[in-house]
């Protein structure tokens, strides 16, 4: 008894020495990155990556196995599985659905969101199989694929909208057109990474992804017709104008969240689907949602968000990435990464009627991957059809990706004197 009682005590000593490294460190590394004129997350994801082996593990190798070897990682694990349902949840709540249905600048918006995933998707199957037998020769040719397509194809839709408040664009027509299409673009990508997953944990095969996504559908149909106007007339029952979320409520949808959750994964598909599918539910409930980013998303994003991003920075060793083909390759995949976006977003955009700095604004702002991009390949991880050294070359193309994001933006709008006249426009021309 004594044995086991000091085993988990030993235990939760080093935990609490992981997790008090982590936020603290997080925390200094945002608010270091918000000076130099980038989004926190950015800040958070670096020095995720920094804990890893690929910095810390390398310049300290006997204090790095101390803190994040000499125990298991399987609650840290845990903690970082349980933080991204969470903000999956949070992401589904925050979501602005009026953006795709708005009917100003429509055409833009599809264009630009159709274009901005399908070419950076065929690029990112050419990668794969023109650098299968090079860097994935074990893994499944078709996962493989599928997975490093849908890894370019995404947009980081939360950095994105941050980085335009930042930048005071988010109530202009050119911002309404990027949020709109990066939205859209997401609600693709997010029903690609379901196919796609579902499709990796059937083992591809045809009958058994069938029958995982006929009760996906039925799934999603339970939630919208039956879980949705209960979880409503619950919330109208139990809170109210002055506490739009009290603790009864905040059980409530806790419990529904982690139950989501529960169901997607024995369906085959991720838990953090059950989280993002539930916030989806309560979205147009905006008094639910502030109260939700007051009382709790704080604690997700300062606690569970960095866990994370310091999770995947333990996968992530950019010293494996140790000759010169191997960075040829990820040089190559970044550079297909931000053609297909830039490029395609930008051509989508002037074939819709804007002018070439619009379109450019619009290429630069859709090429943020960041969170989104990180969630994507942990689940190409751990499904093994993404190996460690693509995983690393992914992280630095989704980092390098949105860190450029800032800085292109404001020297493509902000250095001429007259860059942010046609964002004044009240609308935008089309063809």
């Amino acid at each position: 008894m004594h044995t086991a009682a000091h085993s988990s005590e030993s235990l939760l000593f080093s935990i609490l020495v992981q997790l008090a490294i982590i936020v603290a460190v997080s925390r200094v590394a945002g608010s270091c990155a918000v000076r130099v004129g980038q989004s926190r997350a950015v800040g958070e994801i670096i020095v995720g990556i920094m804990l890893g082996p690929s910095l810390f593990g390398a310049l300290a190798p006997g204090a790095f196995a101390l803190v994040f070897r000499s125990a298991s990682p399987e609650p840290l694990t845990v903690l970082s599985q349980i933080g991204l349902i969470l903000l999956m949840f949070q992401i589904g709540m925050e979501f602005d659905f009026s953006h795709i249905r708005a009917r100003n600048n429509r055409s833009a918006v599809l264009w630009i969101a159709g274009v901005g995933v399908l070419l950076p998707f065929i690029l990112g199957v050419g990668f794969a199989q023109l650098s299968h037998v090079a860097l994935a020769s074990t893994a499944s040719s078709i996962g493989y694929s599928l997975f490093i397509g849908l890894a370019l194809a995404i947009t980081a839709l939360p950095i994105l909208g941050r980085i335009m408040i930042e930048l005071g664009l988010q109530r202009t027509p050119l911002g309404c057109i990027a949020i709109s299409a990066a939205a859209l673009n997401d609600v693709i990508g997010w029903l690609l990474l379901a196919a796609v997953s579902t499709l990796a944990t059937a083992r591809f095969s045809t009958a058994a992804f069938a029958v995982k996504v006929l009760l996906l559908a039925l799934f999603g149909t339970v939630c919208v017709v039956i879980i949705r106007p209960l979880l409503g007339r619950v919330a109208d029952r139990v809170g109210h104008a002055a506490d739009p979320l009290p603790n009864n409520l905040l059980c409530v949808i806790l419990c529904a969240v982690f139950l989501a959750g529960l169901c997607t994964y024995e369906l085959g598909v991720f838990a953090i689907f059950g989280g993002f599918l539930l916030g989806v539910l309560l979205h147009d409930r905006p008094l639910l949602v502030a109260a939700w980013r007051a009382r709790v998303g704080a604690f997700v994003e300062v606690f569970f968000l960095p866990i994370f991003f310091t999770f995947t920075g333990l996968r992530t060793d950019i010293g494996a990435l140790n000759t010169g083909p191997l960075w040829g390759w990820c040089t190559l995949l970044f550079a297909l990464a931000t053609f297909g976006k830039m490029a395609g977003c930008y051509w989508a955009a002037r074939g819709s009627g804007l002018d070439s700095r619009e379109a450019g604004a619009i290429g630069i702002m859709m090429n943020t991957r960041a969170l989104m991009e990180l969630v994507v390949i942990n689940i190409g991880y751990e499904l093994h059809v993404i190996p460690s050294t693509v995983f690393s070359m992914l992280v630095l193309m989704a980092i390098g990706s949105t860190v450029i994001t800032m800085p292109a933006l404001k020297w493509w709008l902000f250095s001429n004197p007259r860059a942010a006249e046609p964002l004044a426009a009240p609308a935008v021309q089309r063809k």
